[in-house]
């Protein structure tokens, strides 16, 4: 047998439907996901390798979160799928084809990863589980995806519903509500169900009898591939269905007041109206980031204009003074012509949770709090907030970019609702209840 036959690489296995679209596909950024077990993994090892065949000397990169998922989930099934016509060089962490074509491989753990990439180019890009990094991760490696010569560039991602970047994916890959930078013709995704993959149902029958037991969350999430709801969701109470309404639907005579939550990477601001019964409606929304106080105070007066507006609740940090101007946030903004009466928020965040919360639950009749249809970064933003992992009762803070909107939201129920009878933190055993008394009074 001569040296180039002896190069001759045989690969078993037969990709099914989905695998086979998966391959296909041209998009800049194509994701492969939805439930657990269908074959997601195998597929972008698959990917890569016939890439590297084709293109000489082409650099690819594998991320996963850790390093020792990676090698678990990758590594180990490459060199047992490929043997001796591939090289593993541990301190390189890279594998090496024949044809000097390489895979190197990564892992994100934390922003302060994101440094090792900077810089860096790569003809493709793989991210298994991508929902494991936030939206700042993939933007550092969607920067790496360059070079020259005639090779596509292009990136590939497996994902499951939920964890932190659950939002991002969503966004771009199932809903499809770009930004004026990206380029809806750059992004595909390619569903993913366990009953898409006939070769595990026959080796482990046993395996999707296992995803069809689970409790209904995690069974719709895992079997099933919804993205609407997953475990560790903050707000499974809320349904886009039963709490979201065209704003024609609500009821005209409401006492209006404004919510809101203020940063430089995002202002979320909420018009909000209360009826005779306390029920609260959100009519309208305003997020926008990158605003200086000012900048935010009049962004915030435009959501008044045609409105009698009886306060504004916001962030108590604003009435902190400023080293550089001696002046309070709240003292800039509330300077600002036409804007109303500003009034610091309750911003307890347990309390507040769980009055939202009850907003929320389920009741016979119209739920207590509606939104309205177009205010979509809050819609978007309640089903893709997160427990905190360490305090359950609390929200997450990643991925920060849901949290904002969220929060305006916390400010405004908490602004209605009647003050704690116990101290800073109740027990579990308290009574809800709103009461106009004990909110900031409606002139009039």
């Amino acid at each position: 047998m001569s040296a180039e036959q002896s190069r001759i690489l045989r690969v078993r296995g037969k990709p099914n439907a989905k695998q086979q679209e998966f391959f296909r596909s041209r998009a800049r950024y194509t994701a492969y996901g939805g439930a657990r077990g269908g074959g997601k993994s195998w597929a972008l090892r698959r990917k890569l390798v016939g890439l590297c065949l084709r293109y000489a000397g082409i650099r690819c990169l594998l991320v996963r979160r850790s390093y020792p998922e990676l090698k678990s989930n990758h590594v180990q099934p490459l060199l047992q799928e490929y043997g001796s016509f591939i090289s593993y060089r541990e301190t390189e962490k890279c594998i090496v084809f024949p044809n000097q074509s390489r895979i190197f491989l990564g892992y994100c753990a934390s922003t302060r990863d994101c440094l090792r990439y900077q810089g860096q180019e790569y003809d493709i890009i793989a991210i298994d589980e991508a929902t494991q990094l936030s939206e700042y991760q993939f933007s550092v490696f969607k920067a790496c995806l360059r070079g020259v010569g005639d090779v596509p560039r292009r990136m590939y991602l497996t994902c499951n519903p939920g964890g932190i970047g659950h939002a991002w994916v969503k966004r771009l890959f199932l809903d499809r509500d770009f930004r004026a930078d990206e380029d809806p013709n750059d992004y595909r995704f390619i569903a993913a169900r366990v009953y898409d993959n006939p070769v595990l149902i026959q080796a482990d029958p046993a395996y999707v009898r296992q995803l069809e037991s689970l409790p209904q969350k995690l069974r719709d999430a895992w079997l099933l591939g919804r993205w609407d709801v997953f475990e560790g969701q903050f707000f499974p109470e809320f349904n886009p269905v039963r709490h979201t309404a065209p704003r024609a639907a609500f009821p005209t005579s409401l006492r209006k007041f404004l919510a809101f939550d203020y940063g430089l990477d995002m202002l979320a601001a909420l018009l909000v109206g209360v009826d005779a019964a306390g029920n609260l409606y959100v009519l309208r929304e305003l997020c926008e980031s990158n605003h200086t106080l000012r900048d935010a105070a009049e962004r915030v007066v435009s959501l008044c204009v045609g409105e009698q507006i009886e306060y504004a609740v916001a962030s108590p940090d604003l009435w902190n003074r400023r080293q550089d101007t001696g002046k309070s946030g709240f003292e800039i903004m509330q300077a600002v012509r036409g804007m109303p009466p500003m009034t610091p928020a309750d911003n307890r965040r347990i309390p507040g949770w769980r009055i939202l919360r009850e907003y929320l639950r389920p009741c016979e009749g119209a739920p207590m709090l509606r939104i309205a249809s177009d205010c979509r970064t809050l819609i978007d933003s309640l089903p893709a907030l997160l427990c905190d992992p360490t305090r359950p009762e609390d929200a997450s803070g990643e991925p920060h970019a849901v949290t904002h909107a969220p929060e305006a939201l916390r400010y405004a129920v908490m602004s209605r609702a009647a003050p704690w009878c116990a101290a800073e933190e109740p027990d579990r055993n308290f009574r809800f209840t709103a009461s106009k008394k004990s909110a900031p009074p409606f002139n009039g």
